[in-house]
């Protein structure tokens, strides 16, 4: 076992007795600027999020190019097998989630986002390489182990990086990350899309059924004998092959990346932990506050450890990893932090977002833009839209608080889809003849998109991080993780179905955004700026007298001052 590094007695002093030194500093968004080290590898290590972004994106304006219907014509066709080629995707990416916990506890928080990038990297290549369903198919099983994964381990790794004042802010950046892989998504779709031109064959009239009043585009009857003669399949291949390179960079780029300061100390590495804390922090490894933030990470991991211990004496490895699971749901306190954080990740699908961004070119046809091009164009200014409104997020997160951008986000959205749902149900048979109340739903399907993107979109990703108790966070988020991907696969599954029932998918969606207004004002703790302790009592832990007393004797065994890491 790997010794620890002799540390000079810690002295507490006056300024830190109030706070952690990891937590020294801005808050928020101010604070994230003042290690810019740290907002270097946050940015480059969100690429993951860019990836989950792009690849939602993607998807959308694929399933809208007439080429990829030409050589795919039956999931062009079919609702259902078009929601199973989104949610294929969705359902690997929750098994992903869920595996990856321990997975990333054992081989550490760099090296599984290096080997998730190498499974997307293959999935990736499988799908733009595809001369088959089956094939097309694969691709997204293995991406999306790998997505999956990597939505679990980014923002962790995010997290133990960072100082406590700016973990918010800097786990939002996952966020605003996703949102940015959207955007690109959206507008390289819509450039390749006019690769050979914007219609599979121009000399041949449509056939399909009827849009709007106009026919549209039918891939067994409107495709020539030898395929294509306008666009090529450069124009859906592009778009799926791209996201191949940001992959690259943030695998190569994470070779030269930190390691987790507290998964160091976990695997009893603690001279390489105290070196990267100091290269982290930008201070010496002698600095005051480093050593009391070294001391802080030993203590939660030694407490974690002991805890576990002492309620499983006997567990062997593998029912270490089955207890972890298994004490979450051990009492009311720990169950309701699993409901809390499983609530917010379902909430953050069923709004309808993800529903909007997987088929936005189909809803904004349907509200009567032209399919093959207006409709690919307006789902570009969408992404944009989607990305800027994230902003305010990145600086009300750590000030305004959790709740109030949760309850103003639900009633935006619960307004907005309650509107569009009306004008589709009134108007939406005949949008040429009411152009007024068209426009009116496309505005409010914008506003809608400002509400979450501000509000539950990166709050979601925030939530997890900050009620599980340090000895159960990895697992607890996990769990949270592969909520939102289940909830996912639901949605990408049935939306196809849903859009063709006219404004009921809007109503359904108003409801659930109706029931997210409700559970945050009932049920759901305000978590900005609280303590472990606070954040405990928050959550009726009986058990939190107890640990505190734990957790003292091990702060004093290590001299480290008392309150400094229960006010982390």
């Amino acid at each position: 076992m790997p010794q620890s590094p002799r540390l000079n007695p810690i002295e507490s002093k006056p300024e830190q007795e109030g706070g952690n030194a990891g937590s020294e500093g801005r808050v928020g968004f101010r604070g994230l600027f003042e290690n810019k080290f740290i907002l270097g590898i946050s940015l480059f290590s969100t690429l993951g999020g860019f990836l989950f972004g792009y690849d939602q994106g993607v998807v959308s304006n694929v399933l809208a190019i007439e080429s990829f219907g030409a050589k795919f014509p039956a999931i062009y066709m079919n609702a259902t097998l078009k929601g199973w080629f989104v949610s294929t995707l969705l359902l690997a990416a929750w098994f992903g989630a869920i595996v990856n916990g321990p997975v990333c506890d054992k081989i550490g928080r760099k090296v599984d986002i290096i080997c998730n990038v190498v499974i997307f990297l293959l999935g990736s290549s499988l799908q733009a390489g595809a001369t088959s369903p089956v094939y097309l198919f694969a691709g997204r099983v293995v991406a999306g182990l790998a997505i999956g994964s990597l939505t679990h381990v980014v923002p962790m790794y995010l997290a133990e990086i960072s100082s406590a004042k700016i973990r918010g802010s800097l786990v939002s950046l996952q966020q605003l990350s996703i949102t940015f892989g959207i955007l690109v998504s959206y507008w390289l779709a819509y450039g390749t899309s006019h690769i050979g031109g914007t219609r599979c064959a121009p000399q041949i009239s449509y056939t399909g059924a009827l849009l709007n009043g106009r026919p549209t585009f039918d891939p067994y009857t409107d495709v020539p004998p030898g395929g294509c003669t306008g666009q090529t399949q450069a124009s859906w291949r592009i778009p799926l092959a791209f996201q191949i390179f940001p992959a690259l960079c943030l695998g190569i780029g994470m070779l030269f990346m930190p390691y987790s300061p507290r998964w160091l100390v976990e695997q009893g590495r603690e001279e390489e932990a105290l070196e990267e804390l100091s290269r982290l922090r930008r201070k010496p490894a002698d600095n005051h506050s480093v050593r009391i933030e070294f001391l802080e990470i030993m203590a939660e991991v030694r407490f974690a450890r002991e805890v576990m211990k002492a309620a499983y004496p006997n567990a062997g490895p593998v029912r270490q990893i089955i207890n972890k699971y298994l004490v979450l749901i051990s009492s009311w306190p720990k169950s309701k932090r699993i409901i809390v954080g499983c609530l917010t990740m379902m909430f953050q699908q069923f709004m309808g977002i993800n529903a909007i961004i997987y088929y936005a070119p189909t809803i904004f046809g349907q509200l009567g833009l032209d399919p093959n091009t207006t409709s690919l164009f307006a789902t570009g200014v969408y992404g944009i839209v989607n990305m800027l409104a994230t902003l305010p997020a990145i600086v009300l997160l750590d000030s305004v608080g959790r709740r109030p951008l949760l309850i103003s986000g639900a009633a935006g959205c619960f307004t907005c889809l309650a509107i569009v749902g009306s004008l589709v149900t009134v108007y939406g048979k005949d949008w040429p003849a009411h152009a007024v109340a068209a426009r009116t739903a496309i505005v409010f399907v914008f506003i809608y998109d400002v509400n979450f993107s501000y509000s539950w979109a990166p709050i979601g990703w925030v939530i997890p991080s900050e009620i599980f108790p340090l000895h159960l966070r990895s697992t607890g988020i996990s769990i949270t993780t592969s909520t939102t991907w289940l909830s996912n696969f639901v949605v990408g599954l049935v939306t196809p179905i849903m859009l063709d029932v006219g404004g009921m998918a809007y109503f359904i969606f108003a409801g659930f955004s109706l029931a997210a207004l409700l559970s945050v004002l009932f049920f759901f703790p305000e978590t900005k700026g609280r303590t472990l302790e606070e954040t405990d009592a928050e959550f009726g832990d009986n058990a939190t007298n107890r640990e505190r007393e734990h957790m003292e004797r091990i702060c004093r065994e290590l001299g480290l001052p008392v309150r400094a890491l229960l006010n982390a």
